[in-house]
This record gives structure tokens, sequence and C-alpha cells, in this order.
């Protein structure tokens, strides 16, 4: 999801987990995906026809609580004269509470963070959740050029998709038996030929790679050494050759070319993306011992610095695992607020005014709050995997809550 910032991608990963974790006493889940072009009468047409066959159902309870959930996407869909712009998820279905007759129906109705393409619907004790979690997978784009003499491909890759935009062919005569002038004559004909065909894949690459907006970087293969060649030669736009990331050894070319380029530079794309998290990190430590001293740590200190609005990169965990507890005193009115481990949340404080009890009036996430508090002032968030030494030390060391700073503030 390269249009996704990493706040919106913890959000969406956390709406999964929620969703993954509810279960059905039956088959009695339903799961509906709407692309951006079905129409929203077609698919109550749908739901009227799975209403119907749902009373073939055996189980009285399943049946009764299928219909229910049909019924109230049904409802739910009036709202919509068509689907938003990337599709409509809906997810409806009686989850148990705990013993016998304690199920409560639950709704979930979202626009998804990338176009669906496929309509789907889906009854089970699960809710079908298997298109949004391809979405969570890398979605980064990179362009990539299989190539020899006789051949070129032309393909992005985003995220696990492949898309070939363009193969060409060379024409450029093989071996030849002439000897003499004719030898030399045949061999500067050669090298023009290759040299026309070298032009022609850069106009290609450059016409195919300058309007991706999301180039992440370009990666070059085939055998021999024409991509070297070709990467040393004056063939493709500055822009995308700043971009190339390496030249990759294969033994095709084609789309199995394509496939080998991206099976070989694995460890090189995953490795890029540590890399931004390690950059991200290292600033923050250099800050933290340089003169300027334009870091903070801790919740108390980056909070402060939240508020004044003095932050320029808030850093966070996402092993990060708390809640922000609101409390109102049941006599005087004052608030406040404290932060609790998700396993430890009191429901009732003392006030620090009357000494009477406070009671909880609001719990959310902890990363959720400080991205809103972010929000408000304009500073940019990331989320900090803990798959690297740096990701480690900043939920270790630093409490899993960091900053990097516009302007140096007071301790």
């Amino acid at each position: 999801m390269s249009d996704v910032s990493s706040t919106e991608l913890y959000e969406f990963k956390k709406i999964l987990q929620d969703l993954s974790d509810k279960k059905g006493r039956g088959t009695e889940l339903v799961s509906v995906y709407i692309p951006p072009d079905r129409q929203i009468s077609d698919v109550v047409k749908h739901m009227k026809e799975e209403l119907s066959q749902s009373a073939n159902i055996k189980s009285k309870q399943t049946r009764k609580n299928v219909q229910s959930a049909i019924e109230v996407i049904m409802q739910r869909l009036k709202l919509f004269p068509k689907p938003p712009e990337r599709g409509l998820v809906l997810f409806v279905g009686m989850i148990p509470k705990g013993g016998p007759g304690t199920e409560k129906m639950e709704t979930y109705v979202f626009e998804p963070p990338e176009p669906l393409q496929t309509y789907t619907y889906h009854c089970d004790s699960q809710f079908y959740l298997e298109p949004l979690e391809e979405m969570l997978g890398d979605k980064e784009v990179y362009g990539l050029a299989v190539l020899d003499r006789k051949e070129a491909t032309i393909a992005v890759l985003k995220g696990k998709r492949i898309d070939i935009l363009k193969t060409l062919t060379s024409g450029v005569p093989g071996k030849h038996k002439a000897g003499g002038q004719s030898q030399r004559r045949f061999d500067r004909l050669i090298e023009l030929a290759a040299h026309e065909f070298l032009k022609r894949i850069g106009d290609t690459i450059n016409d195919a790679f300058l309007s991706l907006k999301d180039l992440e970087g370009v990666i070059l293969g085939g055998p021999g050494h024409t991509k070297e060649d070709f990467l040393n030669g004056d063939y493709i736009h500055h822009e995308i050759k700043k971009k190339v990331i390496t030249t990759v050894d294969t033994s095709y070319t084609g789309e199995f070319g394509i496939r080998e380029i991206i099976e070989k530079s694995m460890d090189v794309l995953n490795e890029i993306d540590v890399m931004k998290e390690k950059k991200l990190m290292q600033k923050f430590l250099r800050q933290l011992v340089s003169s300027d001293g334009l870091a903070s740590y801790g919740e108390k200190e980056v909070r402060n610095n939240l508020q004044i609005g003095a932050v320029e990169i808030l850093l966070l965990s996402e092993d990060l695992v708390a809640n922000r507890i609101d409390y109102q005193c049941t006599s005087c009115g004052n608030k406040k607020s404290k932060t609790s481990k998700k396993h430890k949340v009191a429901v009732e404080e003392t006030c620090d005014v009357c000494n009477d009890k406070m009671k909880m009036i609001e719990s959310r996430d902890i990363i959720e709050d400080l991205i809103k508090m972010a929000e408000d002032v304009n500073s940019q968030v990331e989320i900090i995997s803990t798959e690297t030494e740096e990701g480690m030390q900043l939920l270790r060391a630093f409490g899993g809550i960091a900053a990097i700073l516009r302007y140096r503030t007071g301790k």
C-alpha cells in the first residue's frame, strides 16, 4: 500500500486482528465484498436470494442468525446509493459473549484501503478476511527489466503482483561466417543494431517508469553483460538511473527472467524496508547525543512536546501495548488521564482534588491516542517494527515512544 501511511497501516492491522478474533457458534458470520463498479441494487437482489436460500439451513439457531445478519446487511446497503471509490466491505454476525444466549449482533462496514476486484459473499464460523489480509503485504512499487541483445521485458512489481508492461525483440544479427573486411563491417552493423536496441529499451523504460510517482527502485537483470552496458551507457533518464538498486544475473529473459529477478532480489528488497526504519532510528540516536539535542523519549516528555507542536517525527514501536484511560470524579467533576498496561486497567481512581472516587469514562489504545495528538500538530508518525536492533532499542530502552524534534525544548 504505497499510498497508505504507517499509521493507517497500523490501524488497518488492528481492525483485522479484532475481526480475526471473532468466532460464531455455527456457520453464521456473513462477509460481503462489493467492488466499486458493482451496482448496490444487484447486491440487494443477491441478498434477497441468499435470505430465501437460508430457509434451508437445518439448525434453527444458525438459520435465524444468518437471516438476521442478511437483513442487517440489506438495511445498511440502503445508506449507500453506490459503493465508495475503493468498494465496500461488510462483516455481520452473532458473536457469543460467554455462555448460551449471550450472542450479540456485531456489524462492521468500511471502505478498504485498496480497490476491491471481486464481488464475494461468504458465510462461515469466522469472517472471511483473506482479501484484506493480502492488502497488508508490502505494496511498494519496483520497476523491473530483464534484457540481453535479443530480447527485453519491462515489468512493474507492486506487492505480490507482477504487471508485464512490454516485451521487445531486437533483430540484432547473430554470428556470421564472413571474414576480413566483411567481418568488420558485420561487427559494426551488429554493434550499431545492439546500440539502437538498448536505446529503444531505454525509451520504453523511461516512458513506463517516469510516470510512477511511488517508484521505490529499479532492478535490472539478464544473462551476460548487456545489463551492465545498458546501465553504464546513456540509455535511461538520470532520475531512473539513480533508483537502480542492483543488477541480477539471470538464466532467462522474458517473463521467466522477471520472476527470476524477483526471487534473487527478495533479500535486497526486504533490506530496503529495514533500512528505512534503521535510518530513522539512527537519526534519533544521533540527535540524542548531539549538541542540538533535537530528540526526546518517554511518554511524558514526548506528550509535552506534542502538545506544544515541537515534534517533527513521532516514533512508536509497533509492539507498544498500553491503554490511555480518562477518568472523571463523581463528586467534583475533576478529570485526569493516565496510561495503564492493557492487563492492568483500573476501573476507578482517586481524585487529586477531593479525594473521592473517579470513574473511567474512556479507554483507548495508546498508539492511537499519540497518533491523534501528532495529527493535530502535523507531526509525521512512523510505526517502527522490532525486526532490527534499533527497533528493539526503541521498545526496550526508550519505552517504545520517541521523537525527533523541530526545535529544542526545555526538559
